[in-house]
């Protein structure tokens, strides 16, 4: 008898809990791996690298080269943009991952200026823009996992997973420079607010060479990836472009430019609430530029406590997004941010609590805008380019947010004899130009990806009136 007749084996697909942890773990080890040089940055690099009579000085150098490494995202986001788009999502996330991974793992074996001099900081540069280099990449691969992998109508709920990994990296990164000043703390009389000279000499290294185990672990994860169907479906239907970053700056240039400002408030939001805070808050009172005078043990632990908002409320912000849009709750929380910047100093200036409540509504504000990015900015952009168009705009927008925002708060914090008002005013300038972007924007909720691709394909080969097909 015969075998019945069977239709073409179905291609395989990503089950949802790897394409959740695949998004998730990988972007929890890059923004841990950028945690933890933002913390070093603060705490031991202006005096291992970066030597100068003046402390504010070397703060600021340190954070010059902090920004750097946005500098070089963009850079990262056209390279791993055209991989992406070119080659597959899979093979693109592995190499971003490998790339950032060997460079803070280097990071934790340079010399020191006192062993190397200026060679030493210039290899700290390097690695630094290494950094910058693969998460210009890691970003929107992982926004793309999870997006093109969702289910109908969950997708603003699927692409807080990879947003999910930046509050969870900070806690992992800071909870380890926590646990390396507990097992090595000051001397008896030493200023509590430093951290020891066994921290300074080694301690600071292990959250560095930490990251090889968790980058190790993250491979094994993304390997297991196979490519999303409608990428699957855009190469075989030849939609694949030879050079997506031309086709993405001739066709979607004004995507690129609204996406790039829609989440200027949130890169300027995100960095002077880890970077210029923990500055902020270690500064001694009675300093030539006085902060709030916290050890760093006590600062630190508020932080975490705010960053537990920044995750519960990235995750919620998913449904949020999904059921009345991700434009107009964003344009609610945009608004927010405005009025937040405007009253955080009067909130400072309540006391501990104040502060507490500075930081919680500062992380909360972050969960808010930053989850429904992972669905808003891929949903801009067709199959062919999306890899290149969300990476991109996100990355450029690191550049005139993160990459300026902790050095600008510092100059006007020193400009404001102490106070961070002005501060505060910077943070609510950036929100008006995301609100702006966001009202000449279009809402994506109801966008199919597929349909996309499909009208992109159409448009670019549907003859021209005149031309000899038409």
């Amino acid at each position: 008898m015969p075998a019945p007749a069977t239709g073409p084996a179905s291609p395989p697909v990503n089950p949802r809990s790897r394409v959740l942890v695949a998004s998730l773990m990988g972007t929890t080890i890059e923004f841990y791996d950028f945690y933890i040089y933002a913390t070093a940055a603060v705490l031991v690099f202006p005096q291992l690298f970066f030597p100068s009579s003046d402390p504010t000085t070397a703060l600021l150098s340190s954070f010059a080269v902090f920004g750097a490494a946005m500098v070089a995202r963009p850079v990262g986001a056209v390279v791993f943009g055209h991989l992406g788009d070119r080659l597959g999502r899979k093979k693109t996330l592995v190499v971003s991952l490998l790339t950032m991974g060997i460079a803070t793992f280097l990071i934790g074996v340079l010399p020191t200026y006192a062993q190397a001099g200026w060679l030493a900081t210039a290899l700290l540069v390097l690695m630094r823009l290494a950094q910058g280099f693969a998460l210009g990449g890691e970003w929107s691969g992982a926004a793309l996992v999870a997006t093109e992998n969702a289910p109908s109508g969950k997708r603003a709920l699927y692409g807080t997973f990879p947003q999910l990994g930046a509050p969870l990296g900070f806690i992992i990164g800071n909870g380890l420079f926590l646990v390396m000043g507990a097992l090595l703390p000051s001397a008896a009389g030493a200023d509590p607010s430093q951290p020891s000279d066994a921290f300074v000499s080694w301690g600071w290294r292990v959250p560095f060479l930490f990251s090889a185990v968790m980058v190790a672990i993250g491979l094994w994860v993304r390997s297991r990836l196979v490519e999303s169907a409608v990428f699957a479906r855009t190469r075989e239907t030849g939609g694949v472009r030879r050079l997506p970053l031309v086709t993405v700056v001739r066709s979607h240039g004004r995507q690129l430019v609204l996406g790039t400002f829609i989440m200027l408030a949130t890169y300027v939001l995100f960095y002077l609430m880890t970077t210029f805070s923990l500055s902020y808050g270690r500064a001694a009172k009675d300093a030539a530029v006085p902060g709030l005078g916290y050890d760093y043990t006590t600062f630190v632990l508020m932080m975490i406590f705010g960053v537990l908002f920044f995750a519960a409320f990235t995750l919620a912000s998913g449904p949020l997004a999904d059921r009345y849009g991700r434009r107009t709750t964003l344009i609610w929380i945009t608004a927010a941010i405005i009025v937040f910047g405007l009253v955080w100093a009067p909130l400072i200036g309540l006391g501990t609590l104040g502060v507490v409540l500075w930081l919680v509504l500062g992380f909360t504000l972050m969960g808010m805008t930053f989850g429904p990015m992972g669905a808003l900015l891929p949903e801009l952009f067709p199959t062919s380019v999306r890899y290149t168009g969300s990476g991109i705009s996100y990355n450029v927008s690191s550049i005139l947010g993160a990459a300026v925002a902790p050095f600008i708060a510092v100059a006007l914090w020193e400009a404001g004899d102490g106070s961070p008002w002005l501060v505060g005013v910077y943070l609510s300038a950036m929100a008006v130009l995301t609100l702006i972007a966001l009202l000449l924007g279009k809402e994506t909720k109801d966008v199919s990806l597929d349909d996309r691709e499909a009208a992109s394909t159409d448009d670019a080969t549907r003859p021209r009136a005149g031309s000899p097909a038409s």
